[in-house]
């Protein structure tokens, strides 16, 4: 009996993981909806844009730009999570792209470059931050994970790379606010963040009280080569925030 229960364990320890399992959970997907919503709240000039969508897991995101008229490039670095993409959106452009070392195969630029929750799973941001700058015409709209704190770090750390939702190489980053802010105004003429967070815990309002230890916190920014007339968005890194 033991030696069954210890071959069952072992076969199980075989399987690889799905990429549905690791983007299609309860708590994964109430974070994507909160942060569309979020995004939503926003009233950016998103309506039939042309988006390079980097960072793109399974596509849960995509059809936020598919239903406003959006022609969309999803981008993702596992090859096994592009073939769900495949599967869901089966006329949809897709490329293989690591961001943490980009290649040479979209020459194109767009509208707008959708960076949500993938910043932080990179080991050199900064190299990647200047890749989509390339590629953005217009807009940047970027989500990450970030560090409590008013000085400029990148802050590394390690991630697990079997997991297909984390850092493909093993290696992320969770830099400050103000790391971001200023990198991303080497490279755009404007930067904004919103005065509101999506309602998600993993959403701070006030950044003077920093969370406890081992509690993951996110921020958004908006890089823009044009000036945004929008009174949720301000040119600075807030203190404090509110709910939309």
């Amino acid at each position: 009996m033991l030696s069954t229960v210890k071959r069952v364990i072992k076969k199980v320890l075989r399987i690889k993981p799905s990429p549905r399992d690791a983007f299609l959970y309860y708590d994964y997907i109430r974070h994507d909806q909160r942060r569309l919503e979020h995004l939503a709240s926003l009233n950016l000039p998103i309506t039939g844009s042309a988006v390079l969508e980097v960072g793109a897991g399974i596509g849960n995101h995509t059809s936020f730009f598919l239903d406003r008229g959006c022609r969309v490039v999803s981008t993702e670095a596992r090859q096994q999570n592009l073939e769900v993409v495949r599967e869901r959106y089966p006329d949809l452009e897709i490329k293989l792209l690591d961001l943490d070392y980009p290649n040479n195969d979209i020459d194109e630029t767009f509208d707008i470059v959708y960076c949500y929750g993938l910043l932080y799973h990179l080991s050199n941001p900064a190299s990647a931050i200047e890749y989509m700058s390339s590629r953005c015409k217009g807009m940047l709209l970027l989500e990450t994970c970030v560090s409590f704190g008013q000085e400029e770090s990148v802050n590394l750390c390690p991630e697990p790379q079997e997991t297909l939702s984390q850092s493909f190489h093993g290696t992320g980053c969770r830099p400050t606010r103000p790391w971001v802010f200023n990198e991303l105004k080497r490279r755009f003429d404007f930067v904004y963040m919103p005065l509101t967070q999506p309602n998600h815990k993993e959403f701070p309002l006030d950044w003077t009280s920093p969370d406890g230890p081992g509690h993951m916190v996110r921020s958004v920014f908006i890089a823009s080569h044009r000036q945004l007339d929008n009174p949720i968005l301000v040119e600075h890194v807030p203190l404090k925030q509110r709910p939309h």
